[in-house]
């Protein structure tokens, strides 16, 4: 799995090689890293809760089984808007200080 973060032009691509042995710690660092390098905050924004939502949604649906990734997006998440896009891509987007969006954008390993 690959997941893109990016804020305006500026964007970071994390390899997930393992989506059932997640490292939810270390891929939060590099997107706390990564908005700290544009001057802003993820205060309050739960990206270790969302990122396992995320695998969950789009892991194992190489067949093409969306169920999980739609049902996370009618559901939603905190306050980030989610949104899938065929091809089992699942992407989240958060408005943070100075408008500045936050957008995550994971695509699966198919």
């Amino acid at each position: 799995m690959e997941l893109d973060v990016s804020i305006d032009k500026d964007s970071i691509s994390i390899t997930i090689s393992d989506p059932f042995r997640l490292d939810v710690d270390a891929i939060a660092e590099r997107i706390d890293g990564f908005v700290s390098s544009k001057g802003l905050r993820l205060n309050g924004f739960d990206i270790k809760g969302l990122l396992p939502r995320m695998v969950r949604g789009i892991a194992g649906c190489e067949d093409g089984c969306p169920a999980n990734a739609l049902e996370l997006v009618s559901s939603g998440f905190k306050n980030f808007d989610l949104a899938y896009i065929e091809g089992g891509i699942l992407t989240a987007k958060a408005e943070l200080e100075s408008g500045k969006i936050l957008n995550l954008k994971m695509f699966p390993d198919f």
